[in-house]
This record gives structure tokens, sequence and C-alpha cells, in this order.
């Protein structure tokens, strides 16, 4: 970790690199990508290089456009719909030093390389531009960034979680539906992928080594890309997020509804949202639950017809709210629901959404799994459930909606890493990541 030096007074440019931006992507990592470049904005020039998925456009084409909130921030928007499951593209790095070589950021700031093209890192590194990266997942370390197998050895483990990579388990877990289907042909195709997994691996690390500075939110997942991925303690520092506090003040629950569950997230089975159907429907009483989140198509229409396949009738005491504008989540989410459920099968990392519900005083569910038994303790600001157990789920739930006391009393404890329930301030992380910048920058006119 470079050591913090004094801030600087005067403005630099700052790019950053995210493969998708609000509204058209909607995620943690984007939702905190727009979060920082705000902040930054008041004291820097700021740009982004992000993608769009557009079937009507040519691949790679480019344009320029303004953040839909804030006119200070450039976005540069790059076509990637045809060959988003590549990881490298010749093109898009031609792109990217381009836009490199015109606005001549003094620093490159990572959020996410998927859907992007790795090698862009490559491109900063040859002009001596300093790369600071702050992971969200596990994507340099898992082709498919959750740690998730798409074909257990036990197909009744639907979306096993994996217990690290290999090439070969990589390729024969994950990568099937790539196969030719033909039996007779099954090593040929698993022998071809795992020499793919290989090479990607390979090639990530060298990526790795180009980066200068990696940042961890949550010390879970610094541990993981150390100890499990071997990047040097000196290349890690944890820093959890930041978030502009003032949009999560004022919430006020509306009085006379049942005890309302609420459910922020993507609608596919990594966020294990029918896991928290399934466990609602055996939770007694009259609770309600509240679903917000983009509509995926056919996955929101298997989630509601498990809704309601719900005994009892306990799917029409679900709702289904829709998206929402992250600048709007207490009106629009955290005045309607009493506790937030994160009911990931995956490991995550460092979820937006438990820090927002804890700064706006709401409990929260989750799993003591990965970094979300991190910021959720139980019983002092939220309740853990047993990892992938719907029948432990359901009982931390019964707990809230038996006794709404209790939920009261655990979410005032809000963000236990802070003496007054807080989560960081986004302006106050802005500064901190500035630091990280200036060393860098600094230490990088001194070669």
């Amino acid at each position: 970790m470079p050591t913090p030096s004094a801030q600087r007074d005067e403005a630099v440019k700052i790019l950053q690199v995210i493969h998708g931006y609000p509204m058209r992507y909607n995620a943690g990592s984007e939702v905190y990508t727009q979060g920082l470049a705000q902040a930054l904005a008041e004291r820097h020039e700021v740009h982004v290089f992000t993608r769009q998925e557009n079937a009507f456009l040519p691949e790679y084409a480019e344009q320029r456009e303004t953040d839909p909130s804030d006119a200070r921030i450039t976005l540069h928007v790059i076509n990637m719909a045809r060959t988003a499951a590549r990881y490298r593209h010749a093109a898009a790095d031609s792109a990217f030093a381009c836009l490199l070589d015109r606005i001549r950021p003094e620093v490159v700031h990572v959020g996410h390389l998927n859907h992007l093209s790795t090698s862009l890192v490559f491109e900063a590194r040859a002009r001596r531009i300093p790369v600071v990266f702050t992971l969200h997942d596990y994507w340099l370390m898992c082709p498919r960034g959750q740690f998730i197998q798409m074909y257990p050895q036990d197909p009744s483990d639907v979306w096993a979680v994996c217990d690290g990579q290999d090439d070969r388990k990589c390729a024969v877990r994950c990568y099937p539906r790539y196969f030719s289907g033909n039996e007779e042909q099954y090593d040929t195709d698993a022998d071809y992928w795992t020499g793919w997994v290989g090479r990607r691996m390979g090639h990530v690390r060298e990526v790795c080594g180009a980066v200068d500075l990696f940042i961890a939110p949550s010390t879970y997942l610094l541990r993981r890309f150390r100890d499990d991925f071997g990047i040097p303690d000196r290349k890690l520092t944890y820093l959890d997020y930041g978030f502009h506090r003032q949009r999560l003040e004022g919430r006020s629950r509306g009085q006379g509804e049942s005890f309302t569950f609420g459910y922020i997230g993507t609608h596919i089975p990594a966020k294990g949202t029918n896991h928290l159907i399934s466990s609602f429907g055996r939770v007694s009483g009259s609770p309600m639950l509240r679903i917000w989140g983009r509509d995926r198509g056919v996955e929101t229409k298997a989630l509601k017809a498990l809704a309601q396949s719900l005994p009892d009738s306990a799917g029409s005491r679900i709702e289904w709210m829709g998206e929402y504008r992250n600048q709007d989540i207490v009106s629009d989410v955290f005045n309607l629901c009493d506790a937030i459920v994160v009911p990931s099968i995956w490991a995550e990392n460092s979820p937006l959404v438990i820090h927002e519900a804890l700064q706006a005083r709401v409990p929260v569910i989750t799993a003591e799994y990965g970094g979300m038994a991190e910021y959720v303790r139980h019983e002092r600001n939220g309740l853990l459930f047993t990892h992938r157990d719907t029948q432990s789920l359901t009982g931390q739930m019964q707990r809230l909606a038996d006794d709404p006391q209790l939920a009261r009393r655990l979410g005032g404890r809000g963000y236990v890493q802070s003496a007054d329930g807080n989560v960081p301030d986004m302006t106050e992380h802005s500064l901190s990541v500035e630091r990280i910048y200036a060393s860098l920058i600094s230490r990088r006119k001194e070669q």
C-alpha cells in the first residue's frame, strides 16, 4: 500500500473504467463508480470509459455523453454488443489508447473489465499512467466471477459453490455449454476449454502485474486475493465503499402495514432470490415481501411463478416493485419495508445494499458467509442465517416478523465499524482515494 501523502491542491484528470454506468447498468459496482465519480468531480476533471450493448450499432462504435445526473462527468461509451464473451478486444484497446492520448489522464481507476478488454491496462502502463483497480468480485481469479459452478458434479446441487480455481475444473464445471454435445468428443472439448482457461488465467496474471494498487472493500476479499491468488500485500489495501449519506437520510416508515421484508438486487440465481421466495413461503403470520430490481424477462417470470406456487397463497403477499433510482432509495425502498434480506448464494464481498440499509437504520438478514458477515453482525445490527439453508433463513425471518421491536433495535445500531453507526461518507472516502492517486502519481514521477 502506498504511504498516504498530502492531498494535492491542484486538480488532476482521472479516467475511470467500468463495464457499465447507470442507468444503463445499475448494479453495485456501477452505482459505486458513479457515486465516486460525482464526488471526485467536485475537485477534479473526471472521465469514464464504459460500454453499452446496442445490436443496432456497429461493434466498437463510440459515442460521448455526460452522466445523466451530473454534467461534469464525461462518459466515453463503446459498443460491445456481439463479442461480450471475449476478454480481450484489440479494437477496444485501440479506442482506449486514443482516449488516453487525447485527454492525458494522470491516473486510471478500473472498476471492472468484464465485457470490456483486460488488455486496456497495458495501454495505460505503456504511457506510464498509474493504474488503480477496485475489486468488486472474483472475476480476475475466477473466469465467471463468483466461484459458482454452472455444471456441478452433483446435478442436484444447483449452482454449487466452487472451492477454488483450477483450469480443468473450470472447463468441465462451467464451460460445457460450449461443448459439442457429442459424448465421444467430450475429452477433446474439455481439453480445448482447459487450455482456453489456462491462457486466460495466465494473461490475467500479467494484467495484475501491470496494476499499481488493488483496493478491496472488505478484508474478506483482500484475504482471498492475497492468499488464494497471490497478489502481494504491497499491492493491496483495504478501503470500504463510500456513500452519499445525505441521500440516505429521512427514512419514515409508514404505519398500518404488516411487517414487510425487502429485497434489492438482480433477479439471477447467484443472488438467491428463489431461496428468499421459498423461505418467505414458510414464514407464519401475514408478513409481506417486496422485491425490487429490473425485470429480466424469463428469470423474473420464473420467480413470479415460484411465488404463485407457494402454499397458503403466500405469493399474494409478494409485491414486485421494479427498478428504482439509487438517489431515491429511501423514499422508494426503505420507507416501504421493515427489514432487508440479502440471500446471495455466492460470497458477496461488500454489498452496497447492506451499507445503504444500515445507514437508513434498516436491519439486514444475510448469510454468515463472505463479506456479508463482515458488515452484518448477528443480533447486533441484523441476523445471520446458515449459507444456502432456506430453513435457516425462514427461521431468522420469522424472528423479525414475530418481534418488530427486535427489528427496530437491530436497525438502530447501523454500521458496526463506526461508533456512531454511520457508513463511510463519500466525500471523506473520495479524499482517501485521492491520497492513493497522489501517492502513485508522485511515485511514478520519481521513477
